[in-house]
């Protein structure tokens, strides 16, 4: 096969591949010093000329001419008598350049070369998509779904790149079907030994943050800024914004009339439920809004230990708390503070594992197997009662009772 001929059968790839005639050259003349370093041990004397326009190759040796007999290094040096072969004009001492064809190489080492060349683009091709995707980490991206396994979507963009998207980086409700178009952020691509992993994530706050940007001209445009985002993600979420602008209602901004503008976002989300609150340097402040929809009388602080006690009428202590807990523990996220919610006018109650050097675990464990952890809870039941619901006796619980009253009394 000529060289020609070998160099054409090789573009195929750059078609197939996306690859520049170019960047198709500099790693042919890689792949072929590697094979003449195989064949010849070295190749220092060696020109490699390679027309990118053409897409023509040519192999050239270079040697020394010495006296017959005194061919030392057969790859560096050729004898008078070989050198008049190519040139009967040649003297000892002048360089001769010989070419060398492919086939001089042996149909092995071709055969080696194709391989190494498919080696070396799949190795290229995929150092060009990591870098792509690198770029895109934290982006929205879409992708169809190729295929659903158990634990993982595999989604093939328009150029067929695969990127993963786990079960745990998607919001419980998804359903998908092969063909569906899935929108997510680009989390992290990672190029584990030569093929990229790129992995997609719809549950991470940085895709709510980023659909905000998509659906909200004025945080598009800067107008606008998200402070933070948090989420439980399919449950519910908490945004954080603020602007520089005084004319501009940045909640009023993003929710939109009755709702109109954040609504695309929460049909994203799987019907996630986000409250938009308006941020504040204040801590006090912000914990109040972060704890909406429900009403806080008063907040204190200590911001050595990023606690903060927060007191609620006894009506509104369930909206603090929210379904599941997820509207108290977003407002935590959210504020960076420990949030613990009293009620208004209700006496004072204490654990009972604060009593643990008066009452021995066990007991405790006892009365928290039927749903009683404080000391109040146990002073409200019937001794007589809790004899039948647990495992304690009558005398035992009565010492409890006193110990507990006199704790609280005190």
């Amino acid at each position: 096969m000529e060289n020609i001929a070998l160099i054409e059968s090789f573009s195929e790839f750059k078609d197939d591949k996306f690859i520049d005639r170019v960047t198709l050259m500099a790693i042919l003349e890689d792949v072929f010093r590697n094979a003449l370093k195989k064949k010849f041990g070295s190749d220092d004397n060696f020109d490699i000329i390679i027309n990118p326009d053409k897409g023509d190759l040519e192999i050239w040796r270079n040697r020394v001419v010495v006296e017959d007999g005194e061919v030392e290094e057969p790859n560096e040096e050729i004898s008078l008598s070989e050198a008049r072969k190519i040139e009967p004009d040649f003297e000892v001492g002048e360089d001769v350049s010989e070419e060398v064809k492919l086939i001089d190489l042996g149909r092995r080492a071709i055969l080696a070369l194709r391989q190494n060349l498919i080696s070396k683009i799949h190795e290229h091709d995929n150092t060009t998509i990591y870098k792509q995707f690198k770029d895109l980490e934290g982006e929205i991206y879409t992708a169809e779904v190729h295929h659903i396994r158990h634990k993982a979507v595999i989604l093939l963009d328009d150029e067929g790149n695969e990127i993963i998207l786990p079960k745990d980086r998607q919001i419980p409700s998804d359903f998908f079907r092969k063909g569906d178009n899935v929108r997510g952020i680009i989390e992290s691509v990672e190029l584990k030994g030569a093929k990229p992993t790129i992995i997609m994530s719809r549950s991470s706050p940085l895709f709510l943050e980023q659909l905000f940007f998509q659906e909200i001209p004025e945080v598009f445009d800067g107008l606008i800024t998200i402070k933070k985002a948090v989420r439980i993600p399919g449950e519910k979420a908490k945004v954080a914004v603020d602007s520089y602008d005084d004319r501009i209602d940045p909640v009023g901004a993003c929710v939109g009339m009755k709702g109109s503008r954040i609504h695309g976002i929460v049909r994203e989300l799987g019907n996630e439920n986000i409250d938009v609150i308006n941020w504040t340097s204040n801590p006090q402040l912000l914990v109040t809004r972060a704890l909406s929809p429900a009403r806080v009388s008063s907040v204190k602080l200590n911001d050595e230990k990023m606690t903060a006690q927060v007191y609620l009428k006894p009506e509104e202590v369930s909206k603090a708390i929210g379904r599941g807990g997820h509207n108290i523990r977003l407002a935590g996220q959210l504020t960076g503070y420990e949030i613990d919610v009293f009620r208004e006018g209700v006496e004072e109650d204490v654990e009972l594992t604060e009593f643990s050097d008066e009452i021995d675990g066990w007991i405790i464990e006892e009365f928290k197997k039927i749903g009683l952890d404080t000391a109040r809870s146990v002073l409200e039941q019937d001794v007589d009662d809790l004899v039948k619901r647990t495992d304690l006796e009558e005398e035992t619980i009565d010492e409890v009772v006193r110990i507990l009253k006199e704790e609280l009394e005190d």
